[in-house]
Parts: structure tokens; sequence; C-alpha cells
């Protein structure tokens, strides 16, 4: 199956990016995903389960690590896997 996960993290800095922002940033970009579109006020990503799951999984581990106090996130099953 495919999955896309959209997820911001917080708190929000408008003059400089948060250290947790550019984390999820590395993780998301490092990631086996494709369609990953990184910006300022939201993050998509789609991929395989397997795939983004484990994404998902780093993206939450690091991103508090590195100082987010909120994480918001949203999967969903977009069609199975090509």
């Amino acid at each position: 199956m495919r999955l896309k996960v959209e997820f911001t993290t917080e708190p929000f800095d408008l003059d400089e990016a948060p250290a947790h922002a550019l984390v999820a940033r590395e993780v998301i970009e490092a990631a086996d995903l494709d369609a990953v579109d990184v910006g300022p006020f939201g993050n998509t990503a789609e991929g395989g389960a397997d795939a983004v799951l484990a994404a998902v999984d780093a993206l939450l581990r690091k991103t508090l690590g590195a100082g987010a106090t909120r994480i918001s996130l949203q999967v969903n099953v977009i069609g199975e896997e090509k």
C-alpha cells in the first residue's frame, strides 16, 4: 500500500528555522520516499507503507529530541504500491 504523510512541527519561528524543523527536513529528505514537499507551514511525502512508517517513527523521535513541543501529523492510504 502507498501512504501519504502530512506534518508540521512546532513551535514556529518565522525569522529562523528552528532546529526541529531542520531535523524534520533532513529525516524526510533522507528517507526512501517520493513526492516530497517541504515548506514553511507544512510538509508532505508519499511512498510505500514501510518507508513512510519508518520515516514517521524517525521524524517523531528526532524532532522531539531537537526541541519540538508539538507535532501534528496525518497519514492517509492513497493506493496500492507500484
